[in-house]
């Protein structure tokens, strides 16, 4: 069975972009390509479909939402990413990429 499509909001898209701007405002250029890389991985990770290892299911949020942790293969990451799976069609459709310390109910 083949992989799921991941479709990226121009939200989500965005705020990628501005992840990626204050990262290199604050760090070096090599920290910024570590970093984009770390996010590539986790929306590469939704490949897999929505029971990807570290996905949550948060109803509290939005129903049928689910987020995941940007850390991955043992990079750090304060972000997460925010998605609904689309079971008919085989899509995760990534709605946001969040800090931690946001509020994800007012942002979603």
């Amino acid at each position: 069975m083949t992989g799921w499509n991941v479709r990226i909001a121009r939200r989500a898209d965005q705020d990628m972009a501005d992840i990626l701007a204050w990262t290199a405002d604050r760090f070096s250029p090599q920290q910024t390509e570590v970093y984009a890389e770390t996010l590539l991985l986790s929306l590469n990770a939704l490949l897999q479909g929505p029971t990807v290892p570290g996905a949550k299911k948060r109803d509290d949020i939005h129903p049928d939402v689910f987020v995941l942790p940007v850390a991955r293969q043992g990079r750090r990451g304060w972000y997460f990413i925010v998605f609904r799976p689309d079971e008919v069609n085989r899509g995760i459709d990534v709605l946001r990429i969040l800090h931690d310390s946001m509020d994800m109910r007012r942002h979603v």
